[in-house]
């Protein structure tokens, strides 16, 4: 600890909020990936680096790191049509359904049958699979989201969510099964963000690598608007959500046929990610790394509310990058053992697009990064009691969260369960290392404050998530207590410092998903 201690004095809550009124500022025309304002933000986090003598990863003569992608915005002049025996229906982009893919690969040109399957799962551990009795070979499959409803945690973990609710999943099934697109219906009878907040969230402009695998025909249907897939069949949408009321599905034929041709505005471009790096002062452990990242991109400018139109994104994420810049700037000054890189992502919000394309691109061997730490986000509130790490429950992270916060007089806590449906480790870029292998973690503060009881907290932090997050309003008009965002960046660089100084790399707890890709990584030298 008394080799830690001036490093914690270094960390400083000005220095903090000078970042996040730089890059949360409306020059900064909150981010987005490929525009302006995400440039304006990448050439001044890189003047920083500069600043504090950090220099570009070794071997480069760069900071930057480019990354080719396509965006593509869909417009009203797209054509989804329902064919139904003689009539045919035209739905709207945006009030009846928006787009989870976009471009060319999402046409449709001639009319396809559909099939309704469930909630669109195979789940072969949970001996469950919503395909069993029908074939969507060439057609359109129709499910529901969510998943099955569970009390027991050995069957889709209980009442928590499994990566099978996530729509991306859904769409990697059906693809698998040799569907042409699919159609995802929002659960009227599950929480759900309202469809008027959801037409907001699409309108931004879909971004993908440029490398990305094709994708198909993929939508998301009001329910209202759901409930025409079902005109003539034997079963009706109410039927369906009565059946999951008493934990019932079956799969079968529907009655319409669909086509779809999108009009987009599409383009090619280059976005940035920026890596800085600090070489480790122990000669036998500088060539192994510890990964500290943040995520710079936001939303950029969009629907407008309350007058407002650009979505600073300032605790979703300058307030993380801007922690990570202090961490750059303390570790120049007190190298560790182990060498640092320090990336500052874009892409993110588009699907942690800048942390998959260092996955693919990496400028240090995979099998020689031992962790990753990951910031996304700090403390707000108030000062705190506790701390909470995703993901460091699947690894020896574990330990090295609770050492370093016993050093700051901190405890570990697990999630409350009130945040299972708004925080999850597969959300952010943690999860972009961990399925590389990389032991990875995003360490929160609980809900034990210093000046908040417990369910004030909670209420607090839902509360944010509901009207602040992913709004015009997560920008510099907000209180922030820059005490509570300072202790919260000097327990990231204990956490940090100790896992760069540890003789031993972090690992996988048996039976942990990533554990086999880490052990072929460093088997394979990759």
């Amino acid at each position: 600890m008394e080799q830690l201690a001036p490093m914690l004095d270094e960390i400083s809550a000005d220095y903090l909020q000078q970042h996040v009124l730089a890059l949360g500022s409306d020059a900064m025309e909150g981010r987005a990936t490929g525009a302006r304002g995400e440039r304006l933000a990448a050439d001044y986090i890189r003047s920083k680096l500069k600043e504090y003598h950090i220099s570009p990863a070794s071997g480069r003569r760069s900071y930057l790191q480019n990354l080719p992608l396509h965006g593509s915005t869909p417009l009203p002049a797209s054509q989804l049509t329902i064919l139904r025996k003689d009539q045919v229906r035209n739905l709207a982009l945006g009030w009846d359904y928006v787009l989870y893919n976009t471009g060319s690969q999402t046409f449709l040109p001639q009319p396809l049958p559909l099939v309704f399957a469930g909630f669109g799962i195979v789940a072969p551990e949970f001996d469950y699979n919503d395909y069993q009795t029908v074939d969507v070979t060439d057609k359109i499959v129709v499910y529901l989201s969510g998943e099955p409803r569970s009390n027991d945690p050995a069957y889709f973990d209980g009442p928590q969510p499994t990566i099978y609710s996530y729509a991306e999943s859904k769409e990697r099934i059906a693809i698998s099964r040799g569907a042409r697109g699919c159609i995802l219906i929002q659960n009227p009878s599950a929480s759900q963000p309202a469809w008027e907040d959801l037409m907001k969230e699409f309108s931004f402009e879909d971004v993908r690598l440029a490398y990305s695998a094709t994708d198909i025909f993929s939508a998301l249907f009001h329910p209202a608007s759901a409930s025409l897939l079902f005109d003539d069949s034997s079963y009706s949408l109410e039927h369906i959500l009565q059946w999951q009321g008493e934990n019932l599905m079956f799969s079968f034929e529907l009655a319409v046929k669909l086509s779809f041709r999108g009009v987009f505005k599409e383009r090619d471009f280059f976005s940035r990610n920026i890596i800085g790096h600090v070489r480790g002062a122990d000669p036998s452990l500088r060539d192994s790394y510890v990964i500290l990242s943040a995520h710079y991109d936001h939303l950029g400018i969009g629907a407008p509310v309350r007058g407002d139109s650009i979505y600073n994104g300032v605790v979703d994420n300058a307030i993380g990058t801007a922690a990570l810049l202090e961490i750059a700037r303390t570790l120049a000054k007190f190298p560790p053992k182990r060498s640092v890189l320090f990336l500052f992502l874009t892409g993110e919000e588009k699907g942690v697009l800048g942390s998959t394309y260092y996955i693919d691109n990496p400028v240090v061997p995979l099998y020689r990064t031992v962790a990753n730490i990951n910031i996304d986000g700090l403390a707000i509130f108030d000062t705190f009691r506790d701390v909470i790490g995703f993901g460091t429950e699947l690894s020896s992270l574990h330990k090295a969260l609770e050492k370093s916060a016993e050093m700051m007089g901190l405890s570990v806590s697990d999630v409350p369960s009130d945040f299972t449906h708004v925080e999850s480790f597969a959300r952010s870029d943690q999860i972009s290392f961990a399925k590389a292998g990389i032991p990875a973690a995003l360490v929160m503060e609980g809900v034990n404050y210093d000046h908040l009881d417990e369910q004030s907290a909670i209420k607090k932090q839902i509360e944010w998530m509901q009207t602040i997050y992913h709004s015009p309003f997560d920008d510099l008009n907000q209180p922030i207590n820059w005490s509570a965002a300072e202790q919260h960046c000097q327990l990231l660089l204990a956490f940090a410092w100790y896992v760069a100084n540890h003789p031993e790399e972090p690992s996988w707890k048996p039976g942990t998903p990533y554990l086999t890709t880490r052990l072929q990584s460093i088997a394979e030298k990759k």
